[in-house]
């Protein structure tokens, strides 16, 4: 069993109906109908939320999804309405907050992936496939698939694992047409940013979207995009496949959970402990490296 180790409280702001808490945004609904969602501090790992906060990092996260949003416009419409507080809302939500469509969402994590890692790993290591695709011989960690690749998973709750479907099964879920576009608009979504990403030196290896279709029946991009906690992210004059690549994921925090150090077992039922000052700053330094290594702006 997994999940908060202290599950928060929400902000009560007059005017919004707070619905949900998730591993790092909360979910408001305001008078009109349209969602808010508000990136926290919070970070997860091994299906728990951590008892300690990267600060910064829920405003890191919202500005790089907007600045995504803006130059995927053209092949896919997002669910942003705007980014003004409202009224009432915390100072702190500045910079963090998304006014957006109610959308139908589709159960779906839609994954495209362009290098093998993870879940996709240790897949192809049983089985030489991924999602029921079948992958060359001698491929390692880190290995440059042939092509880019999508692979859904079903979502999962907070504390439960997402998991690996085949592309079959995604359209006996949702239906033939409705599978067909989820996977052209994540393959096309996915080659768009792995070419931007190329040119700031940094390897797009996959990532995960969220999608919904609007009341026109379009489909809508949705939640996050492409930032350090739904992507993996690698130096390109770093990268060498035979082993885990250096990331600008939250790996870094789980090589800290699972070391000796954190003293701290994965397999108990016990909750991990509170981060150290040394690994949160560096995780935070991450996420700044990656938002301005993509965007070409500093942080501030």
């Amino acid at each position: 069993m997994s999940g908060f180790v202290v599950k928060p409280e929400p902000v009560q702001v007059p005017g919004l109906v707070h619905l949900h808490t998730g591993k790092v945004r909360d979910l408001y609904q305001n008078a009109a109908g349209e969602l808010v969602m508000v990136a926290s501090d919070r970070t997860s790992a091994y299906d728990w939320v951590l008892p300690t906060e990267i600060p910064g990092k829920g405003r890191i996260l919202t500005q790089l999804s907007l600045w995504w949003f803006e130059l995927l416009a053209d092949l896919v419409p997002n669910h942003v309405i705007s980014t003004e507080l409202p009224e009432g809302a915390p100072a702190d939500w500045e910079g963090r907050t998304m006014v957006c469509r109610q959308l139908r969402m589709v159960p779906v994590e839609c994954v495209a992936r362009g290098y093998l890692a993870g879940s996709g790993l240790l897949e192809y290591e049983r089985t030489r496939t991924v999602c029921g695709l079948g992958l060359p011989e001698g491929m390692v960690d880190g290995s440059e698939l042939p092509g880019p690749i999508f692979t859904p998973a079903t979502k999962a709750e907070v504390g439960e694992h997402d998991e690996n479907v085949t592309y079959e099964e995604v359209a006996r879920q949702v239906g033939v047409e409705s599978a067909a576009q989820l996977r052209q608009a994540t393959l096309a979504v996915y080659s768009r940013a792995r070419e931007i990403a190329g040119t700031r030196g940094l390897i797009l290896a996959d990532t995960k979207f969220e999608f919904g279709y609007d009341e026109q029946g379009t489909l809508v991009i949705a939640d996050e995009v492409l930032t350090p906690d739904s992507s993996r992210y690698w130096p390109a004059d770093q990268y060498e496949p035979g082993h885990p690549q250096p990331s600008f994921d939250k790996q870094f925090i789980r090589d800290w959970l699972t070391s000796p150090a954190s003293g701290w077992d994965r397999a108990s039922e016990q909750p991990p402990p509170t981060l150290p000052p040394e690994v949160v700053e560096q995780s935070s330094a991450r996420y700044v490296e990656a938002y301005e290594r993509l965007t070409g702006t500093s942080w501030s």
